[in-house]
């Protein structure tokens, strides 16, 4: 397979988040490859809906556990271009690296996951491919995949998200929360008469610094907070009615602290959940680890992944978060992944899928 071509074709569509269309080709794009080598491999799939999906698998005996890839193919936005140094998407080699948006976050993963597939089947290995949609935003996509791996027999699952190529067991959960704050609209040369919405909404935020019950787990680490977005208001001669922040929290349990706290302030209006997703763990001890090429990681990685989803789908399988690219590239401008990176995946991965037993 041509991985470098493979990822060129994939790093020159912008399939940022929330934008079904391109998501939909860069998925066509992998199962019409994996079909071209294994015509007899199965594709179940919503590739019509807002947050599409496919499930890539082949014949396998009904005892058989699956190896599954989970790969997502959507990215963030490029942001401000002149921050770039090379066009996002010329999807080019620059001596060692491999340059554009998407390239670690997660095309170079999906690339090597995808020949690792193709070369399981060709040698009847019971394998899976999922390709999500809308990770970035939610794991919106892999949330409506989440019926169809549920049916499958998992046995492992590896998600290639960028690690440099080191085995991770796990992260924290992610909880998006959007806090409404209400006011009395007033002119703005007569504050008195209004009740000023921003205002309530800061003297809320300056006591989240103070007293968010924040917890912490052994392995999962610190939960954390993020004030991402604040508006409020219509003018500057306007007293503003209303505010609204979104806060991003990093999670080690279920959330529920955190989402009672915000909704028993007084200035709080109302609270909405728009993201909510479970840590993972994966236990250290289970034998399959230990078949692994690499040594496993002792922490987990900082960002969320599909994993929230799948583990769910798929209790009792390990996760494991380990793909080729640098984790601080992601979401970053000048955005790139080594080649030998890429290479070292696919032979990763292509072992791991050849060790993998045929029947359970």
């Amino acid at each position: 397979m041509d991985s470098l071509g493979l990822l060129s074709e994939l790093v020159a569509l912008d399939t940022v988040s929330g934008e079904a269309a391109p998501q939909r080709r860069a998925m066509d794009s992998i199962v019409s490859l994996v079909l071209s080598r294994a015509p007899q491999a199965k594709v179940e799939s919503d590739l019509t809906g807002n947050h599409p999906w496919a499930l890539i698998t082949n014949e396998a005996a009904p005892s058989a556990a699956r190896l599954l890839f989970a790969c997502h193919v959507d990215t963030v936005p490029v942001g401000t271009v002149s921050d770039w140094e090379f066009d996002p998407y010329a999807a080019q080699v620059d001596g060692e690296l491999f340059l554009g948006r998407g390239t670690s976050d997660m095309k170079a993963g999906l690339v090597a996951a995808t020949a690792a597939v193709v070369d399981a089947f060709e040698r009847g290995v019971p394998v899976a491919l999922l390709l999500t949609s809308d990770e970035e935003i939610g794991s919106l996509g892999a949330v409506r995949s989440a019926d169809a791996v549920a049916n499958l027999e998992v046995g492992a699952v590896i998600v290639p998200e960028a690690t440099g190529n080191r085995i991770n067991l796990g992260h924290r959960g992610a909880l998006w929360l959007e806090v409404s704050v209400k006011g009395k609209a007033a002119h703005g040369s007569t504050p008195q008469r209004g009740t000023n919405a921003v205002l309530k909404l800061l003297d809320v935020v300056d006591r989240a610094r103070r007293e968010l019950p924040l917890s912490s787990d052994a392995f999962l680490g610190a939960e954390t907070w993020n004030l991402g977005l604040v508006g409020g208001g219509s003018a500057p001669n306007i007293v503003p009615d209303n505010a609204r922040a979104v806060i991003d929290h990093r999670t080690v349990g279920d959330g529920a602290d955190l989402l009672a706290w915000w909704r028993a302030q007084p200035e709080v209006d109302s609270v909405e959940t728009s993201i909510h997703l479970g840590g993972v763990r994966t236990d250290a001890s289970d034998p399959w680890l230990a078949t692994l090429p690499i040594p496993v990681a002792t922490e987990p990685v900082s960002y969320f992944t599909d994993a929230s989803v799948l583990a769910a789908a798929a209790p009792g399988a390990p996760v494991v978060i380990w793909g080729p690219g640098t984790p601080s590239l992601m979401h970053a401008a000048n955005e790139s992944v080594k080649v030998s990176e890429l290479n070292d995946a696919i032979a990763a991965y292509g072992a791991v899928a050849a060790a993998w037993p045929t029947v359970d």
